[in-house]
């Protein structure tokens, strides 16, 4: 299993994506196999009957990764709001379990895996759970 880095800042729009794709383009001219994860992105377009997460889509291309979409980024929603808020809206609870499920897939296929962080440090992903 290779490991994993969780790359969070104090808000959103502070960088976090510029600096994991900037980390994952370091990695890939290393020589390592790098996953890449965004459990939770706001703010998605619409886009073929679903929605496009911009940074996953940036991280994902940033890695050279082949991983899906789904498991890059597990839940997508379209208001840019909080991510608990957010999948309120849509009816949604964002389940730890599943997204510890998914980083452990994609940390034992690469040999490091880079996890963002949706909004600042401590945004609520869902009751009594915070980033």
């Amino acid at each position: 299993m290779g490991k994993a880095f969780f790359i969070t800042g104090t808000d959103t729009g502070v960088g976090k994506t510029f600096v994991a794709a900037a980390a994952a383009r370091a990695l890939r001219t290393r020589g390592l196999d790098v996953g890449v994860m965004k459990p939770v992105e706001t703010g998605c377009a619409a886009a073929g009957g679903g929605l496009a997460p911009a940074d996953a889509a940036r991280l994902i291309e940033a890695s050279g990764t082949a991983d899906p979409v789904e498991a890059v980024c597990p839940y997508r929603f379209a208001p840019a709001l909080s991510p608990h808020l957010a999948a309120r809206l849509a009816g949604v609870e964002i389940d730890p379990g599943l997204v510890k499920k998914t980083l452990d897939r994609l940390a034992a296929t690469h040999d490091v895996t880079l996890v963002e962080g949706a909004g600042g440090l401590m945004a609520p992903l869902a009751p009594g759970l915070t980033t």
